[in-house]
């Protein structure tokens, strides 16, 4: 008997825990934003820039989310990663929209930025703001309009 009252609280207790949790995450209804196969991919190469801005992977992480809400994309989700003391960092962060990514190179002060985002989000502005934020004096920047056949 003590052991059905224990699994049942435990149970019960899981149950609570996995509600809280979904009230925390939000939860993202493509169906009232759909999106047309239709974007801009932007490619970045931005040069001259302090070497520890490059190096730090939570600010980079913070940057890139920011600039993404800043050209009206919804972030889902990102991912980043150090190199370890001194050394670069590769992140992505994905969106509703698509994604922005960044990989560093703090011993040549350059970062590749790659932004593809479709729908109404506005990618230039999140280089505009990447690139002010690390104080990027030199970018060279390739744009590709994405769209099947029938939309060219």
């Amino acid at each position: 008997r003590r052991r059905q009252q224990l699994e049942f609280a435990h149970g019960r207790r899981r149950r609570q825990l996995w509600r809280r949790l979904q009230r925390r995450q939000p939860q993202i209804s493509m169906a009232a934003t759909p999106h047309l196969p239709l974007g801009t991919h932007l490619l970045a190469d931005l040069s001259g820039i302090a070497a520890p801005r490059l190096r730090d992977c939570a600010a980079l992480e913070h940057l890139l989310r920011a600039a993404a809400s800043t050209a009206g994309a919804q972030v889902l989700h990102s991912h980043f990663h150090s190199f370890g003391a001194g050394m670069g960092v590769t992140g992505v962060v994905l969106l509703a929209e698509s994604h922005i990514s960044i990989h560093t190179w703090p011993e040549c002060g350059f970062a590749a930025v790659d932004i593809f985002m479709c729908g109404a989000a506005r990618p230039q502005l999140a280089l505009d703001a990447i690139k002010d934020a690390l104080q990027a004096p030199h970018c060279q920047r390739q744009s590709v309009r994405r769209a099947p056949p029938e939309h060219a």
